[in-house]
């Protein structure tokens, strides 16, 4: 059974935020951070994981992506990630995988350094955040958005979108998001300090990228996963930046290895 449901959680930077929650499937907990594409883009995944596997998938919808509200203090992804930690508090979730794709993994990076007894393991897809000036992420905001599909998949024409034919409404979503990943990431959609800082996370993780990604190289998978103690990385050939889109089950059965070790 699928629910959606609406939380509010309260932090000390932001005040109270309101978050809907998609929630399916029962086991073990998973927290599905997705990227600027919004929540649809790891609506698949968390319905593959929660059908195959005993898992319980909860894919939240960063404040302000798809319409919902963002209050105007919730402006960066640190405090976003604070966000997530309250609610873990407040849905009393323990032995929690936390999987992020795109900003959603620099979210779950950022989530990870907060220490949250609540966390046991981190999966990081194709991860935002880093500023590595030798193999630079696109510059996101300077892309069309036939630009963004061809650097994103292993075949772009699979996942080509002709705005055109996509209704106002939709549009307005999409406008949207992208508006609202603007201010959370920045016009850079990355942190310099983030590289250095995520040596300090103690939290078991895994690192994925597809090998194809042109959004943000795969010589950032390499950083996190020389940057945080004990990270294993691991690279899906025919898969770019979004692998929960083109391999869906070979990232499963990823994430579900990772975890159940």
């Amino acid at each position: 059974m699928t629910t959606t449901r609406t939380t509010t959680v309260g932090t000390a930077s932001t005040g109270r935020v309101e978050v809907t929650t998609t929630d399916q499937g029962e086991g073990r907990p998973f927290l599905l951070l997705h990227g600027g594409a919004g929540p649809q883009s790891v609506g698949r995944f968390a319905e593959l994981l929660a059908t195959t596997r005993a898992a319980r998938a909860l894919t939240p919808t960063h404040p302000g992506f798809g319409g919902t509200p963002r209050p105007e203090g919730l402006g960066s992804v640190r405090a976003l990630a604070e966000v997530y930690a309250r609610l873990l508090d407040e849905l009393e979730l323990v032995d929690v995988t936390v999987v992020g794709n795109s900003i959603g993994g620099w979210i779950a990076a950022e989530l990870a350094l907060l220490h949250s007894s609540r966390v046991t393991s981190l999966v990081l897809v194709d991860a935002g955040g880093l500023a590595i000036a030798e193999s630079p992420a696109a510059d996101f905001f300077a892309l069309t958005l036939d630009q963004v599909t061809d650097l994103s998949y292993f075949n772009p024409d699979a996942f080509r979108i002709d705005l055109s034919k996509v209704p106002d409404a939709q549009r307005a979503v999409i406008a949207g998001n992208r508006a609202t990943l603007r201010v959370y990431g920045g016009a850079t959609m990355d942190d310099p300090s983030l590289l250095q800082r995520v040596a300090a996370i103690a939290t078991p993780t895994l690192v994925v990228w597809g090998a194809a990604d042109r959004i943000i190289p795969p010589e950032h998978g390499e950083a996190y996963a020389r940057a945080i103690p004990g990270a294993r990385l691991e690279r899906i050939p025919n898969a770019g930046h979004l692998p929960q889109l083109e391999t869906p089950e070979r990232l499963v059965e990823l994430v579900w290895r990772f975890a159940q070790a």
